[in-house]
């Protein structure tokens, strides 16, 4: 895979797509947020995309021919793992891990070769796909005896499977091939009880997964389609991109979604909702090119208006309890201030209820501060809200600098400096660095991890 995203042209103005849909008549029902005397939520509805491809964006993919379900192996297959299953499990993983690399290539050579229309579900480069395997097998794997504890997460692994394309039928094969290459790497400790112990496993898994992705197909569809109507570069590396989807988006201000862009097909990115939820249904995303980023580099230097994206469905737990009435501190570095501007405006729109809200915004130049503008025209309007802004780069500490009420040093540093933080909900996004190095920062100065809030797990 290249280091760099080959050099994509501009995209002239008077081109504009023909698979963009129209405008709808009205503003789509978008959910407000959930607040303590909210009533329960409107019941689901089913909703199918208003369309499936957009062939002038190179949206088009070769349909997948339908699998037939894996026949029910029936028999000590059908049973619950036991204790000896999982023993057995997690030390054919421990015998793996260190071979993680050929054993996952091993699976998906006999995966594309025996089933070669599943080829089509997974982008180009596969390096980052055999991390997520692997990752996935051991917390599964780890967890299969608590599988009420790992729902949640096969749940949503299931879920995000059904938006890459994943049929029902997929899962019999892949299971094989996985049993195949796990059966190679292990060696001499591949036993018929070791087999027996990891299709009971696999079983487990995959049911879950197949149950949470059959219930979100009755109210969801698997991605939505998305119009760009604005694309503002507010630094030669950053941009601001409004989005029209084709229907309702429900999501919750903090949260993020998965983009995939036409010219990169099955290449997925996760990108933050840069505002709370709109009467108009419109979505915001502050998008930085970063190197070697396919996704982000197309989103800043390729995309224009009438060009038309793909969204996965709101994720994250990063969302306002407006039950707690905990003061909170949000710290964003760079475009991770994208979901904490989404949680202050929500905070703007249905009321502060008396907590303070302090903003701590860092990057390394004035000009990346670009959200600043916005937060400060909020806090003049609210006097619950504070907004520190930090520089860590050139112009720091200069005369200029300390004018313009911009403080000089690290994020974490001067999140530390302007503490204490006791009893504040903390909420952190932007570089995994940084939001690590805060998090450690805000655990030493006293405030408990359940205090700390950020998605970098999820991600």
């Amino acid at each position: 895979m290249p280091s760099d995203p080959p050099d994509l042209p501009p995209v002239t103005p008077s081109v504009v797509p023909a698979a963009v849909p129209p405008p709808p008549a009205g503003p789509p029902a978008v959910p407000a947020p959930s607040r303590p005397d909210a009533a329960g939520p409107a019941p689901a509805r089913a909703i199918e995309p208003l369309f499936t491809s957009a062939p002038g964006l190179n949206w088009a993919v070769p349909p997948l021919a339908p699998v037939p379900p894996a026949p029910d192996p029936g028999g000590p297959a059908e049973q619950p793992p036991t204790a000896r299953d999982l023993e057995l499990v997690r030390s054919c993983l421990a015998v793996v891990e260190p071979v993680a690399d050929r054993a996952t290539a091993q699976f998906y050579a006999l995966l594309f070769l025996g089933h070669p229309e599943i080829r089509a579900l997974f982008p180009a480069a596969m390096d980052v796909q055999r991390d997520r395997l692997f990752r996935a097998l051991l917390m599964a794997a780890r967890g299969a005896g608590e599988p009420q504890d790992l729902r949640a997460y096969l749940g949503a692994l299931g879920c995000a499977h059904r938006r890459f394309g994943t049929l029902t039928g997929h899962y019999g094969p892949v299971g094989e091939c996985l049993l195949a290459a796990l059966a190679r790497y292990t060696g001499s400790r591949w036993t018929a009880e070791t087999e027996l112990a990891w299709r009971r496993v696999y079983r487990l898994v995959s049911s879950i997964m197949i149950e949470a992705a059959e219930r979100d197909a009755r109210t969801s569809p698997p991605w939505w389609q998305g119009e760009v109507v604005a694309h503002e570069r507010r630094t030669p590396d950053v941009a601001v991109l409004t989005v029209r989807p084709d229907q309702a988006y429900p999501y919750r201000a903090g949260q993020y979604t998965v983009l995939e862009t036409p010219w990169w097909p099955r290449v997925r990115r996760h990108f933050s909702f840069a505002s709370a939820p709109r009467p108009d249904g419109l979505l915001t995303f502050h998008v930085k090119a970063v190197q070697a980023g396919w996704v982000s580099n197309a989103l800043v230097r390729r995309a224009a208006p009438g060009d038309v994206l793909r969204l996965g469905p709101a994720a994250g737990g990063m969302t306002l309890d407006h039950a707690d009435g905990a003061d909170l501190l949000l710290v964003g570095g760079g475009t991770g201030i994208a979901p904490l501007l989404a949680l202050v405006e929500e905070l703007a729109a249905y009321g502060a209820a008396g907590r303070s809200v302090e903003v701590v915004y860092g990057a390394r130049r004035a000009e990346e501060l670009h959200g600043l503008a916005g937060l400060r025209e909020l806090s003049a309007r609210h006097d619950w809200l504070t907004v520190r802004p930090v520089l860590s780069g050139p112009g720091a500490g200069t005369a200029e600098a300390v004018a313009a009420g911009l403080s000089a040093g690290r994020l974490p540093e001067a999140v530390a400096r302007f503490g204490p933080w006791t009893g504040r909900t903390a909420y952190l996004a932007g570089p995994p660095a940084m939001v690590r190095r805060t998090s450690g920062v805000l655990l030493r100065a006293g405030l408990p991890a359940e205090r700390i809030r950020h998605d970098l797990a999820a991600r």
